[in-house]
């Protein structure tokens, strides 16, 4: 009987154990279960929109395409997937509407969402060494293939702002919009049936380059909203030796109707003060400097202080000082093996990305130290009047990239206001009046390739810097300076504007000193007033800046009365 009792006892106990274990086993599942949803809900619920596009399809109830997403956008997904005509969706839910979206246009983590391997290049472009720096590693050519490897963030439309890119064996960085995802994309021309067929037809006449072979997709010109530029800019300049007086500059700039002071920063031979980027690029700008850093910082401040618009010049591709220190990126008297000396004063080869690199780099500084609302470039061209030394090979540009001119021109505009208007401020450039003209100018300035890109364009149609009979008049233009740029203005200048996809302000330089050629010419109030009319009236209304090379107050004085007209 104990014995009959004990196997009872034995029996139940295997039956609580195997009880116990069912229970356990199905506890167990149960929590792993509610894990894995609780998982799922964390981890998977929510996913990011991929592509190798900027956008992806959506897809109704129906299965029917009814709308789009940016890539990196995030959604909430369902867990099943749902199979339709072999290709699998999941159902999301988007701005409180339920969609369907392919399995493959989903990831979970957001780095991931750029999906392209390769892409082609649309736009000549600068290769960067790093993320962080202006530094130039190389130039990738038109229509040419890179490996993408990595990218830095997205854009608010999904287009990725810098991609990590290998070309060559070569790694860097590149601006995404420069690039697109075929090779048919990336070997063709803007506008091919419209404007692009004005420039396809100028091939080069005079040694600068072929209009076809440049850039003219459209370009989007920032409007910052901490740096107003003004409508019209009636602006004064000032050279860096006059800095000491800049209290009396201002004084006749409120009283007569100016808004803007042009003030140099490096003219040649002329550093107005000692930046860092000359400390580093070319220690002899940095030690001839003609003020000190906190004199010239302070005289910038009294300008924005008085409400006026700054703007900085630098010229660039004709720095003696520069030259000096790096002659092996100058343009080469191939005689002497030495920098060539054009009119006086030695040129760095605009072909040259160091000189790029140190002009962009002191322009950011004096932005970000000195406080500029616009930097202001001159001398962005080649020597002019060298075309027999050139076919005679006397001298070298060092043209390392094998580039055309006007190509090298128009590349550093594009890479001086991709990196200026990262500090949100302007770029504009100067060219001779010449440009304006249906040729690509020997020193490889060609008006609509320029303005395409920058800010404000700038022409210099001195009127004693025109032949006497130029444009067929009989009276020597400097004496008629209405006439002169009225017809400048009107025949040349507003037509190169509209074969400009993406125009620049025009903002002109106007002659405000004497004429010594024959006949003599004194230019007052009354001639001043002419040139800005003439300006004017062919619809040149973005403004004027007084050239005057010393800067003279007194000069500036007795034309005053010009200044604030209304034209």
């Amino acid at each position: 009987m104990k014995h009959k009792k004990r196997k009872i006892k034995v029996g139940r106990v295997i039956i609580f154990l195997i009880a116990a274990f069912l229970v356990a086993f199905i506890c167990f599942t149960l929590v792993i279960k509610l894990f894995k949803g609780v998982g799922n809900l964390i981890f998977h619920n929510e996913m990011y929109v991929a592509s190798n596009t900027l956008t992806v399809p959506l897809y109704d109830m129906n299965y029917n395409e009814v709308d789009e997403l940016v890539r990196g956008t995030k959604v909430i997904i369902s867990q099943d997937k749902v199979t339709n005509s072999d290709q699998e969706y999941y159902k999301i839910s988007y701005n409180k509407n339920d969609y369907y979206i392919k399995v493959d246009d989903l990831v979970k983590e957001e780095k991931d969402v750029v999906l392209e391997d390769e892409m082609y290049v649309r736009t000549s472009l600068t290769l960067y060494e790093s993320l962080d720096d202006i530094k130039i590693n190389g130039l990738i050519k038109k229509g040419s293939k890179i490996e993408i490897l990595d990218y830095d963030k997205l854009n608010e439309d999904g287009s990725v702002n810098m991609y990590k890119v290998k070309y060559n064996d070569e790694e860097g960085y590149v601006y995404g919009k420069y690039l697109v995802n075929n090779e048919d994309a990336a070997l063709a021309n803007y506008d091919e049936d419209g404007i692009y067929q004005i420039h396809k037809k100028r091939g080069d006449s005079w040694g600068g380059g072929d209009a076809a072979n440049l850039d003219y997709y459209p370009y989007e010109k920032p409007k910052f909203e901490d740096n107003v530029m003004p409508d019209e800019v009636r602006a004064l300049y000032m050279n860096a030796g006059v800095i000491y007086n800049v209290d009396e500059y201002i004084e006749l700039a409120k009283s007569s109707g100016i808004n803007a002071i042009v003030v140099d920063i490096k003219d040649n031979t002329s550093p107005a003060y000692p930046a860092k980027a000359m400390e580093e690029y070319s220690p002899t700008n940095y030690k001839h400097a003609i003020n000190s850093y906190d004199t010239y910082k302070k005289a910038i401040q009294k300008i924005k202080d008085a409400g006026l618009y700054v703007i900085g010049r630098i010229t660039v591709f004709k720095d003696s000082y520069y030259s000096t220190d790096h002659p092996e990126d100058t343009i080469i008297d191939t005689a002497t093996g030495k920098s060539y000396n054009h009119d006086g004063s030695y040129w760095p080869s605009a072909y040259n990305r160091d000189v790029w690199e140190f002009n962009v780099s002191l322009a950011i500084e004096s932005v970000k130290e000195i406080g500029f609302n616009e930097i202001q470039f001159d001398y962005v061209r080649f020597p002019d009047r060298v075309g027999n030394l050139e076919k005679e090979g006397k001298i070298s540009y060092n043209n390392v990239y094998d580039e055309e001119k006007a190509q090298a021109i128009q590349r550093f505009v594009m890479y001086a206001c991709d990196e200026i208007h990262k500090y949100g401020a302007y770029v504009s450039i100067d060219v001779f009046g010449e440009s304006a003209h249906t040729y690509v100018t020997a020193y490889g300035q060609y008006w609509a390739a320029i303005s395409n890109i920058a800010d404000v364009i700038s022409g210099m149609p001195y009127p004693d810097h025109f032949t006497a009979t130029e444009y067929g008049f009989t009276t020597p233009v400097w004496t008629i300076p209405y006439d002169l740029l009225y017809l400048w203005g009107d025949e040349f200048v507003m037509e190169r504007q509209k074969e400009t996809p993406t125009p620049a302000i025009v903002r002109t330089w106007i002659q405000v000193y004497d004429t010594s050629k024959y006949p003599a010419t004194h230019y007052g109030p009354d001639m001043v007033a002419k040139e800005i009319s003439g300006l004017y009236d062919a619809g040149l209304t973005g403004g004027f800046m007084t050239w005057n090379g010393g800067s003279s107050l007194s000069k500036y004085e007795e034309v005053a009365s010009a200044f604030g007209k209304e034209y």
